[in-house]
């Protein structure tokens, strides 16, 4: 993890699941501060906009000098920096990275990066969606416990991993229900009581499909027999 603020790591990502994992040793956290390979003596790790504009851009030397230090100790991991302009995060991209060496993450910060050094260094620029944060940092940790849960081991009912959202066909997840059978007037739909294993995969399919297609057109037009093709 490449950021100037490695004091924010592991934050959320050490608590619950990926925290228990973490000490476990079922994954593990490094974090880079780019400051380190500021220019002088007081560490600059920006200028000013080639062309004019406001804010400052993270220097394409620095972030290089960052990026080929950590990329020493696993150079087979893929680069990714995490940008509103990127490709959107989506599962198959979770599971690739889940499944891979390890990755390598740069948080940007400022109103950019230089361009040179996404090219230069092959970034592959990935958003969480379509606003903009103070830096990379959370979405980073988003994209990290998106993979991390996906490790053997870190859930318990690997089972259940399937049938979530983005899992299941690519189809949003289909409403739940727990005890008590009613609360304030709403009882727990009859076919989930009935033991029918056939109707109640058949209802939760048919769930599924009609919430992806009211609050996801988009994933229901990209497939409409509900399979993904990414």
């Amino acid at each position: 993890m490449l950021t100037l603020f490695p004091q924010l790591f592991p934050g959320p990502l050490g608590v619950s699941l990926a925290g228990d994992a973490l000490r476990a040793g079922l994954w593990a956290l490094d974090t880079l501060d780019i400051r380190e390979f500021g220019i002088g003596r007081h560490r600059t790790v920006d200028d000013t906009p080639a062309g004019g504009g406001a804010g400052m851009v993270m220097r394409a030397d620095v972030a290089a000098a960052a990026i080929d230090r950590a990329s020493v100790a696993n150079p087979q991991a893929p680069r990714i920096c995490l940008s509103p302009r990127g490709e959107p995060l989506r599962q198959a991209l979770v599971r690739e990275l889940a499944a891979g060496p390890g990755v390598l993450l740069l948080a940007g910060r400022f109103e950019g990066i230089d361009q040179r050094v996404i090219e230069g260094r092959a970034l592959r620029e990935v958003s969480i969606g379509d606003y903009v944060l103070s830096g990379g940092e959370l979405a980073a940790m988003v994209l990290i416990d998106a993979a991390v849960r996906l490790l053997p081991g870190v859930v318990g009912a690997a089972a259940s991993l399937a049938e979530e959202s983005f899992e299941a066909g690519g189809l949003l997840e289909y409403p739940h229900y727990t005890r008590p059978r009613e609360w304030e007037g709403r009882r727990i739909p009859d076919v989930l009581l009935s033991g029918d294993h056939k109707r109640i995969a058949e209802w939760r399919l048919e769930q599924a499909r009609r919430i992806t297609a009211e609050r996801r057109p988009d994933l229901d037009r990209r497939n409409p027999k509900g399979r993904r093709d990414d």
